[in-house]
């Protein structure tokens, strides 16, 4: 992480509890687009706020410490490192937060540093050219917002459950969620920011990859 990069970070946000993981507090931006302008990159910056899928997934990691406990977890498009820092906090022995912003590798660096997670290890993952390693968990929320998207995370999640790892992932009712590939584990009722969602509540699912 470069004292710009981090600077950048700092300035445009500020500490805040998750509406739905109190136990985490985060980075947060108070809105997106001033933000993706001084970025200057293509996507938006996922990294500056708690998503819904994200909150949703988060919860159930500590809600059910032993998924994670004791085991090698890779979470995908970590953007913040929520989930990832919820990992860490419920046990997990190690836990990789893969994203393909550098930006987002940054803020999950101060983050996870400010929740006391040093399992935590950010990591560049292209989730089109990357494997899933030795990871036995493989988490991801929020990643079927757009359909090529869609596509190649669904791809990446199938060769880890492929390779025996445990795929969770959570969705906060995207267009292409491929629910027919999913079990229902459990749904929440979670607060967003009014910025970022069409409503002030959304309906996340949990899922488990068969």
């Amino acid at each position: 992480m470069t004292p710009e990069t981090e600077a950048l970070i700092r300035s445009a946000t500020r500490w805040s509890a998750v509406p739905f993981v109190p136990e985490v507090r985060l980075l947060t931006a108070a809105e997106p687009f001033a933000l993706w302008d001084r970025t200057e990159r293509d996507a938006p910056p996922f990294w500056a706020f708690p998503w819904a899928g994200g909150q949703g997934l988060a919860r159930y990691v500590l809600d059910h410490p032993g998924t994670v406990a004791g085991r090698r977890v890779l979470d995908i498009a970590s953007g913040s490192g929520l989930v990832a820092i919820a990992a860490a906090k419920a046990g997990a022995r190690t836990v990789l937060a893969g994203d393909i912003d550098e930006n987002a590798l940054a803020a999950v660096v101060l983050n996870a540093a400010a929740n006391d997670a040093p399992a935590v290890t950010p990591r560049l993952v292209d989730l089109a050219a990357a494997g899933t390693g030795d990871a036995e968990v493989v988490l991801a929320a929020d990643v079927f917002y757009q359909r090529d998207m869609a596509a190649t995370a669904l791809a990446f999640l199938r060769e880890a459950r492929r390779g025996g790892a445990e795929v969770l992932v959570a969705d906060p009712g995207r267009a292409f969620v491929p629910a027919g590939d999913l079990s229902v584990l459990v749904t929440y009722e979670i607060p967003v920011l009014a910025v970022l969602e069409d409503a002030p509540v959304k309906q996340v699912t949990i899922y488990q990859l068969g």
